[in-house]
């Protein structure tokens, strides 16, 4: 009885020093990119010791990686959240652009996202995160949009990446102050002569 007490213990100290570190290293590379984070102020922060750090990752590019993620899902499940049931083709790809637009305002995620991701991690395992965290949504809905869900041989896979990094570059644009709408409005001309090609 007493050891079960004891693990449960030891289990719930090491899962908020875990929680702790993330949280730390979050507001650092937000605050100040990850070049310029280093580890003794992310253990300062966090209020553990550096042997804490490394007993939980290998190194501070397997911490940032666990906080790359970790805004990866956040957005996944606001775009899940803020997705209602489509009322056409083209209101399903503007309804899922509109709400990860969304979800890129929150303080950091361009940065941590579109900017230090690719950077640190390398676009190739970028856009492994993004497949695991959601990014196949993409693709589900323009293969909804398109009628192409049976279509082996349409390239879905390719026009979902294009598209993909079209929301991205317009992301990095909205959050240098440029006109969200503007962009909006262009993504629904793209959209609206992709789907009018397409029903041909």
């Amino acid at each position: 009885m007493q050891e079960n007490i004891e693990r449960r213990s030891n289990k719930s100290r090491t899962e908020a020093t875990r929680k702790a570190l993330i949280k730390a290293a979050r507001h650092l590379f937000i605050k100040k990119g990850y070049a310029e984070t280093g580890t003794p102020e992310i253990v300062k922060a966090a209020e553990v010791t550096r042997g804490a750090l490394y007993h939980h990752f290998a190194d501070k590019a397997d911490l940032f990686r666990v906080v790359v993620r970790q805004e990866a899902d956040a957005v996944a499940r606001q775009i899940e959240k803020e997705t209602r049931e489509p009322t056409s083709a083209l209101d399903a790809l503007l309804t899922g652009m509109d709400a990860y637009f969304d979800a890129m305002t929150k303080q950091g995620r361009v940065r941590i996202l579109l900017l230090d991701g690719p950077a640190v991690l390398g676009q190739q395992e970028m856009n492994r995160i993004d497949r695991e965290t959601g990014g196949e949504e993409l693709k589900e809905g323009l293969a909804y949009a398109l009628n192409k869900s049976e279509d082996n041989s349409f390239p879905i896979d390719a026009l979902a990446t294009l598209i993909s990094a079209a929301f991205d570059r317009a992301t990095l644009a909205i959050n240098d102050g440029e006109d969200k709408e503007a962009f909006r409005n262009a993504m629904t001309i793209l959209f609206s002569a992709l789907i009018a090609v397409h029903e041909q």
